[in-house]
């Protein structure tokens, strides 16, 4: 089975008949030059390919490619639609240059014009990748949240202002922002030990890593509502919270609950968290559902409250035991 840097360079091969010369390769790929050679070895096992004056190249066959079954119309109202993603999208991204060679080659025979445009398109892609600062950390970050996605884990994303957030992902994709007059690509999907459900946009993640915990999208999964963003907190029964926060993701379960902004001091293996949030019993359940993870430090009355609560709750299975 073919690497998917192999699958890109045997695509530019196809693309450029008159071959590439090693270092272009590299530049185009996004590797080290030195990688380059490896690549061409692994690639000989599938396809004739050799190397003629400094320029690897290719030797097409009949068979290298099966027609896709697209009418003339349906190619170019494709190539003008790659043409609109390519110059609106903020991000630019080495795996949409190599699925355009890809159709691009399938449409050479009975649609040359339209392919050699979707090649050109492919070109100006792979230069924007390499000329845009940003795209290499956007573009892994990507990667990391639709492998989550398809092989349904957690992923635990770490943001610019260092919020770090355990997220179930349900869709990746574009989003319109009409204040700012943008569409930023985003992930959508439900936090960790919650059913809240929330929208992130993948320029302001900076780190990504697939937890081992899967997870199941639902079948009657209902729109997504993005929830306005707010600046100030008022409540007429606020209680001053501070916790410990063993496992950072079971700060998520509070946030469907009226609160001021936290203040999170970070220490080895833990957080203290201080934020004011309504006194009210969904506060207890909330606490409650987090076990272990989360110890009430502050206030004292509410944390003697809550033991007597707890003990409360288990002399009622004791007694029944």
């Amino acid at each position: 089975m073919k690497g998917e840097r192999v699958a890109q360079l045997e695509l530019l091969l196809h693309s450029h008949p008159e071959g590439l010369r090693r270092a272009e390769i590299a530049r185009r790929l996004g590797v080290h030059r030195s990688t380059i050679s490896r690549y061409v070895d692994e690639l000989k096992d599938h396809v004739d390919i050799y190397e003629d004056n400094n320029l690897i190249k290719i030797r097409e066959t009949e068979n290298d490619t099966s027609n896709l079954d697209l009418s003339i119309y349906e190619s170019l109202a494709f190539n003008m639609s790659a043409e609109v993603l390519a110059q609106n999208s903020e991000f630019q991204n080495p795996h949409l240059a190599s699925g355009l060679r890809k159709i691009a080659m399938n449409m050479r025979s009975y649609a040359p014009k339209v392919s050699n445009n979707i090649i050109m398109l492919a070109e100006q892609i792979d230069k924007q990748v390499q000329q845009k600062k940003g795209n290499g950390q956007f573009n892994s970050v990507l990667e990391v949240l639709i492998d989550s996605w398809v092989s349904g884990r957690i992923v635990k994303i770490t943001q610019k202002d260092g919020n770090e957030t355990e997220l179930a992902p349900y869709f990746i994709g574009f989003r319109e922002d009409e204040e700012n007059r943008r569409n930023p690509i985003s992930v959508t999907g439900r936090l960790r030990h919650t059913q809240e459900i929330v929208t992130i946009d993948i320029t302001t993640i900076v780190g990504a890593t697939i937890l081992d915990e899967t997870y199941t999208i639902p079948d009657n999964l209902k729109p997504f509502k993005i929830p306005a963003k707010t600046t100030e907190y008022s409540s007429a029964d606020t209680l001053s919270l501070k916790l410990k926060i063993n496992e950072s993701s079971a700060l998520n379960v509070f946030r469907d609950l009226d609160h001021s902004p936290e203040k999170i001091e970070k220490y080895d293996g833990y957080q203290i968290v201080s934020f004011s949030v309504e006194n009210s019993f969904m506060l207890t359940l909330k606490i409650i559902q987090c076990g272990p993870s989360v110890e009430i430090l502050e206030p004292t009355s509410y944390r003697k409250k809550f033991c007597c609560l707890l003990k409360d709750i288990l002399a009622v299975y004791e007694s029944k035991a």
